[in-house]
């Protein structure tokens, strides 16, 4: 490919052509055909648009500015026409300053760079007989109407080569290359193409022009308005196609055209759809489990019987809880917490164990049947051998390389923007930036925990906790719950702010680092922007899963932060119901903020642009100049969109055993997401220029790194976090002889007998309550279950034997559960290949018919030719051996 580009490209890099023997595009005026997509002279398609300020009109810049960026522009596009590209310039109907420059690639170029850029093309139709599925009558149900958007046929495809032109499928050469290919074709040549030398370095490419202001824009057009159908009857309007079927609303139960997104935006778009879609589908499975164990937690919460003790006035009313802070708490009931016992009955029950199993198999499964529809879709859409074609050098990059270096493998000098001691200070200082937010992400979390804790005594001393109070209010605001809700909606304020100010970050260390080349870049800032977002989201779940309530000491001796601030302690039911509220705040909360940004962001810039420019109403207004004024799809593209549904698998899979409607909200979001993005793509935006994508790229190693992680987080958070191993613990073993004086196995006495016993005469003067203790009590119980010797005894406040058997039992479930699913994880990934058989009969026919097409064609060229050559030869050796007549 390497040597095909010096031969093609470079040899169109001469020195630059004088005034006089510039070539100029032909000017012409808009014809009042506003649908049109060709020239003026309705045979040439317009491939792309280039779009500049006159000039002679610009007033912000000084003449001798305006005079080398004219100069600029003006090489550039000769150079265009040398390369073999035709231009027809307009001027725009609403405002006289910008100019439209219209390019065509006839059909040698296209043919020319087809080859250049391996473009696979059809050879002939696809003979393989597929089967139809059993459930082919049932999706139908789902799919676009045939009529409407007619299925793409499907061809076998090879490489593109000139010299066998006539083994190719063409019915017709103004067809046989799509708009997406020729678009492609074309920005291929716009960016390697020269504008101009300085100090012996050639600058060249259509996004350093983009940067420097040379030009406004540069893009492909949609063909037709997204309202209505063309006026132009040679225009297929695909783009008014994709918004009735696929971006409106009403097709929200409909699967997406693939093929036709495929074909209208190319691989790279197409195979995010796809992805999403896919993503989508499987949420279903997810979702139906998850709501299946949340119904079975809320029909069973009503036998729970460790919260009918603790709501029960002559078992729990007569449990008195010691303070939960020091002096300004005071003692309190634990039917104070009836109402959360009940919540989190329906969170922490088997289903939930079950759930948390069955997601940690469902993430393989989503994986290994992704790589075949991904392997389904490299082969469909011509990706399979994709070779990736030279990638242009950043302009970024290109305009700092001032020191001259020695390449190893060619042995010629080439410029680099720095050397190898100052990449090496410059990758020091990007590592150390990174690590310096991520502490401060981690620090603002800090600064949640010191909230929940300041605050959390603040809500002690307002929501008065008198041993014998019934407040109705009480029953739902106790000082637990107020701190959790308040504490967990700043974080998602935080959160989201943080996000706007590391996405700045992320950019800026990325763009000092310098990447060479656009690929190097969006991988770079693909690594710093899920570190960032991922410590930045998940942060304050990992608090609350594993660390809150987990080192609190005791009544006599609690655990102080910064020696000032006594460590949080959990509700008497875990930790487990704060960790779904803050996931159901963040999960809810960042879809809906979301949505409602990716909607109204581009809406309201497009409507402003409309307002600003109030003539257009009046005047009929071409295609290229409706294209101009929506919005640019940004260098990035889709990153962000992937950064968002990546973010949301973690929140799906990593802490499932807490939240099971985690899979169902996100599944409500993923419908909604489809068709948002892709109403923004068909309205808002401009058209895309069209680019290969094999598959998913880095996002995938992240989606199989999350998913090994889940199986651990979850295991933690059922361990560590809930309260089921205790039970169970307790059920199996303490309440029966020889520890437990029950006959049968039961929950029966679990409260009495697992919140540990405080003498209050104990207590130092410190942390002692400032209101005085009224009752005939000398004793109060602890809030969490930290399994001690009661006092008198002779390990008094020291960890029972109880206390033991929990901790190995929560260590052989995680060692059991991570080994099992694990287990079956591999199971999985080795019985389900990653490419189907169907897929592999294809790929090998298409290989045996390249051969036989092509090659062998050639193998017959050449024996012709050796034939020929052959005879020529015999008959000069019979001529030298014949004897000579007398």
């Amino acid at each position: 490919l390497v040597l095909e580009l010096n031969q093609v490209i470079i040899p169109t890099y001469g020195t630059m052509p004088d005034q006089q023997n510039l070539h100029t595009p032909e000017w012409v005026d808009f014809d009042d055909k506003p649908d049109s997509l060709f020239f003026k002279d309705g045979q040439r398609r317009i491939d792309f648009v280039l779009v500049y300020e006159d000039e002679s009109k610009k007033m912000t810049h000084r003449r001798s500015d305006r005079k080398k960026q004219k100069r600029k522009r003006q090489v550039y596009e000769s150079n265009l026409i040398n390369n073999g590209l035709q231009l027809e310039a307009t001027r725009s109907v609403l405002d006289e300053k910008l100019i439209f420059v219209k390019v065509h690639a006839p059909w040698e170029v296209l043919c020319t760079y087809a080859e250049v850029m391996h473009i696979k093309l059809p050879l002939q139709h696809n003979d393989l007989k597929t089967r139809k599925s059993a459930f082919n009558w049932f999706s139908r149900l789902f799919r676009v109407d045939e009529n409407i958007i007619k299925p793409e046929q499907e061809f076998f495809t090879a490489p593109f080569q000139k010299e066998h032109l006539s083994n190719f499928y063409i019915q017709d050469k103004d067809t046989f290359f799509n708009p997406a290919t020729r678009s492609r074709i074309v920005h291929f040549i716009l960016s390697r193409v020269e504008y101009a030398t300085k100090n012996n370095v050639k600058k060249f490419g259509i996004n350093k022009l983009l940067d420097t202001g040379i030009y406004k824009a540069a893009f492909p057009l949609h063909d037709s308005s997204f309202r209505h159908l063309s006026t132009d009857p040679s225009c297929p309007s695909e783009r008014y196609l994709l918004y009735r079927e696929w971006a409106h609303p009403k097709n929200i139960f409909k699967m997406q055209p693939l093929d036709f997104i495929r074909k209208y935006y190319g691989e790279k778009i197409g195979i995010y759809f796809a992805w999403l879609g896919f993503y989508t589908n499987m949420l279903t499975v997810a979702a139906v489990v998850g709501v299946g164990c949340f119904l079975y937690g809320y029909l069973t919460k009503d036998n729970c019987t460790w919260s009918q003790e603790l709501c029960d006035p002559n078992i729990g009313g007569n449990i008195i809880m010691c303070p939960q802070c020091d002096r300004a708490c005071t003692y309190w009931n634990l039917t104070i917490t009836c109402e959360s016992s009940k919540k989190l009955c329906i969170f922490d029950s088997y289903g939930t164990l079950v759930f948390a199993v069955f997601m940690g198999i469902w993430v393989t499964f989503f994986l290994e049947f992704w790589k075949r529809r991904q392997a389904e879709l490299e082969y469909e859409w011509d990706t399979v051998e994709y070779l990736e074609q030279e990638e242009q050098v950043r302009p970024e990059y290109e305009a700092r390389c001032t020191h001259v270096v020695m390449n190893e493998i060619t042995q010629q000098e080439e410029h680099v923007p720095y050397t190898a001691c100052g990449k090496c200070v410059r990758m020091t200082f990007c590592t150390s930036a990174i690590f310096f937010w991520i502490l401060l992400i981690i620090a603002s979390v800090v600064g949640i925990i010191v909230y929940r804790l300041s605050v959390f005594l603040a809500f002690s001393s307002k929501l008065s906790q008198h041993v014998n109070g019934t407040e109705a209010l009480r029953k739902y605001l106790t000082p637990q719950t107020a701190t959790s809700v308040t504490a967990s909606l700043i974080s998602f304020v935080v959160i989201m702010i943080l996000n706007i100010v590391y996405e700045k970050v992320a950019i800026l260390i990325t763009d000092f680092e310098l990447p060479r080349t656009q690929t190097d870049y969006e991988n770079s800032l693909t690594t710093k922007m899920f570190l960032f977002q991922f410590v930045n989201y998940y942060s304050s779940c990992f608090y609350i899963a594993f660390f809150k309530g987990k080192f609190v000491g005791h009544p006599g001796s609690p655990v102080y932060w910064l020696g000032k601030y006594r460590n949080e302690e959990c509700d008497p039911g875990g930790c487990l119901l704060e960790l779904t509220t803050q996931l159901a705040i963040i999960v809810g909360g960042k879809a809906i903020w979301n949505n409602i940004q990716e909607v109204l962001v581009p809406l309201v810039k497009n409507l402003i642009g409309r307002y600003s420019a109030a003539a257009r109403s009046e005047k009929v207004v071409p295609r290229w100049e409706h294209d101009y004024h929506l919005q640019p799809i940004g260098k990035l593209g889709l990153f962000y969109e992937y950064l968002e549904m990546v973010i949301q698998f973690g929140f799906v899979t990593l802490f499932v055993a807490s939240f099971p409607l985690a899979p169902l909200l996100a599944l409500i979001n993923n419908m909604l997401e489809i068709r948002l993005d892709a109403w923004k793509l068909t309205t808002q935006f401009r058209r895309m220029v069209p680019q290969k994508a094999q598959d998913i790229g880095a996002w995938q190693p992240i989606l199989q790194g999350i998913a090994i992680l889940a199986v651990v987080t979850n295991a933690l958070i059922i361990a560590f976090t809930s309260d089921m191993i205790p039970r169970l613990v307790y059920y199996w073993s303490f309440s029966v002889p020889p520890y437990g004086s029950h006959s049968t196995h039961t929950m029966e006495g679990y409260i009495n007998s697992t919140l540990s016993v405080f003498n209050i005469s104990d207590f130092k003067n410190e942390s002692k309550p400032s209101s005085p203790w009224l009752g005939k009590q000398t004793t109060c119980r602890q809030v969490y279950r930290d399994l001690r010797y009661p006092p008198g005894h002779q390990h008094q406040y020291e960890h029972n034997i109880y206390y033991w058997h929990v901790i190995a039992a929560k260590l052989a479930f995680i060692i059991v559960m991570e080994h099992v699913i694990y287990f079956v994880k591999f199971i999985i990934s080795y019985v389900i290949p990653d490419v189907s058989e169907k897929t592999k009969s294809k790929v090998k026919r298409e290989k045996y018919l390249t051969q036989k097409l092509l090659h062998e064609n050639d193998l017959k060229g050449v024996k012709k030719t050796m034939g020929k050559i052959a005879d020529k030869i015999i008959k000069g050796a019979d001529s030298t051996f014949q004897p000579k007549d007398e």
